[in-house]
């Protein structure tokens, strides 16, 4: 049974993975503002409730693992290994939290575990971009915010680069995730 269950939690990893890069490339030619929208947060934020935090984890990695290579071409040329470690740390720390929140609260209400768990995975996500912009970005985001019009770098920031992006993702996530997670788990419950 053992053996069942980790060749059972390794095959949805795998697909969850699978479409973790696939709605990472395709969603990369979906801009609101000058980022692309995080679609990928709804599976990660699924395989974290499904098999744990670890696992939220490492959906959060390979999605910015992706984003790394697809699009964070102008962060890269300003700072590389700034730039690194934001993506990294954010990916991971979102698909981690999500997967230790529905832990924490799934015990109390599943259903109310999944939307708090699909609230924090883009707060995360979004909340640590803002924190490394601040931290190693911020003059070159003054730059931007210049040429673009704005009369500060906050103002272009918050509603120049992050303000439509994370309203969609916060969005998508809180409709879509409870609904597939919950469709699985009926889908596993018929199976038995």
């Amino acid at each position: 049974m053992e053996k069942h269950m980790n060749t059972r939690t390794l095959t949805g990893l795998a697909l969850f993975t699978a479409i973790v890069v696939v709605l990472q490339i395709l969603g990369s030619f979906i801009h609101f503002g000058p980022f692309s929208i995080s679609l990928v947060l709804v599976p990660i934020v699924v395989g974290a409730a499904l098999y744990g935090w670890g696992a939220g984890a490492w959906l959060g990695f390979v999605f910015s693992f992706v984003v790394l290579l697809n699009d964070s071409a102008a962060f890269l040329a300003v700072n590389a290994p700034a730039t690194v470690l934001v993506v990294l740390v954010k990916g991971i720390a979102a698909g981690a939290c999500a997967g230790l929140v529905y832990k924490a609260l799934a015990k109390v209400n599943e259903w109310l575990a999944v939307i708090v768990a699909a609230i924090v995975c883009p707060v995360v996500n979004t909340g640590l971009f803002v924190l490394g912009c601040e931290l190693f970005f911020m003059p070159t985001i003054s730059g931007w915010a210049e040429a673009a019009g704005f009369p500060s770098a906050g103002n272009f920031l918050i509603y120049g680069m992050i303000g439509a992006n994370f309203l969609v993702e916060l969005a998508i996530n809180v409709v879509l995730s409870p609904v597939i997670l919950r469709l699985i788990k009926i889908g596993k419950k018929e199976n038995r």
